[in-house]
């Protein structure tokens, strides 16, 4: 059995995985690439921890980086270890071990908010950066949630009082729409057409995906988003708007309603992240709280700084 293999058995016997580490997600987002995992077990052979990964090839070297789309990977260990930092230690350096014998030039992941490994990794030579996502924990009232939108926000969501939200748009129409909003700012789409149907096929074969779209009376999108989500959280994946539109409140509306389906399905919600400073200061106005997360980096070669910056045309 090879360890893709284990770890899909492993996955679908524990209580909870994150969304981005999860098989089938790593089989959509890396299609036509190449990801597998590396597996820390204990002595009696059982799998306290596992590292998924997308492994690329260049030339003469090898390196780790993240998948697109893909906010969360890393290190993920059983509750047992979790509790303990000791045990995390000792699950990293297993995996360390595993890494430096695959003679990586690059290795970079996010870890999962609140992760012991990044600690750990950092004593076994890893780089680590503090990264910053905006979550809503609390989706239960949503007069209090609104309440805690700034004025600016709940002025928006009075402006757009005349739009209404759709649950029907088409992934290809999204596609295109989306498309269309970044090449009005001179702006290109940083995933192909084919990556988003394969991750939309497959999101939607387990009910873990949603198009929502603002649209104006003759039916015209002014905003739309596509949602991810698993048991614990629903993530602002891909946001778009038409820029045309931008004092309609069409975007306010978006989140409200996006927040609203996370609060049916008795998820959180989080806004996937944003280390830019606009739409942090965007995410900050609808109540959400920052909440860090770590990226782990290891240079292996002398001239990793080249791979760091092709990785980022992955």
């Amino acid at each position: 059995m090879t360890n893709k293999e284990r770890y899909t058995e492993w996955v679908a016997a524990q209580d909870y995985v994150p969304l981005f580490m999860q098989p089938w997600w790593m089989d959509a987002v890396c299609a036509g690439k190449q990801w597998d995992v590396l597996l820390a077990e204990d002595e009696a052979g059982e799998i306290i921890g596992a590292m998924p990964y997308l492994l690329r090839k260049r030339a003469w070297y090898t390196y780790i980086v993240m998948p697109q789309q893909t906010q969360i990977g890393g290190i993920w260990v059983t509750p047992e270890v979790t509790a303990d930092k000791w045990k995390t230690a000792e699950v990293c350096r297993i995996i360390k071990e595993q890494m430096d014998a695959m003679n990586l030039a690059y290795y970079y992941q996010q870890f999962m908010p609140g992760s012991l490994c990044v600690n750990a990794m950092r004593a076994l030579g890893f780089k680590t950066k503090e990264r910053v996502t905006y979550r809503v924990e609390d989706l239960s009232n949503l007069d209090t949630l609104i309440a805690s939108f700034s004025k600016s926000k709940r002025n928006q969501l009075q402006k757009a009082l005349s739009l209404h939200v759709e649950h029907s748009m088409d992934i290809e129409e999204f596609y295109r729409f989306h498309s269309r909003c970044l090449a009005s700012r001179k702006r290109k789409i940083g995933y192909s057409r084919e990556f988003l149907l394969v991750l939309e096929r497959k999101a939607k074969r387990l009910s873990q995906c949603q198009v929502l779209s603002v649209c104006n009376a003759d039916g015209q999108v002014y905003a739309a988003a596509f949602l991810v989500w698993d048991k614990a959280y629903m993530y602002y994946l891909i946001p778009a708007y038409d820029p045309a539109f931008g004092d309609s409140g069409a975007g306010a509306l978006l989140v409200l309603e996006a927040m609203k389906l996370a609060r049916e399905k008795h998820v959180r919600f989080d806004f996937e992240g944003s280390m830019e400073r606009s739409t942090a200061k965007h995410y900050k106005q609808f109540g959400s709280t920052p909440t860090t997360y770590y990226s782990v980096e290891k240079k292996y070669k002398w001239w990793s700084g080249i791979i760091r910056w092709l990785s980022k045309c992955e």
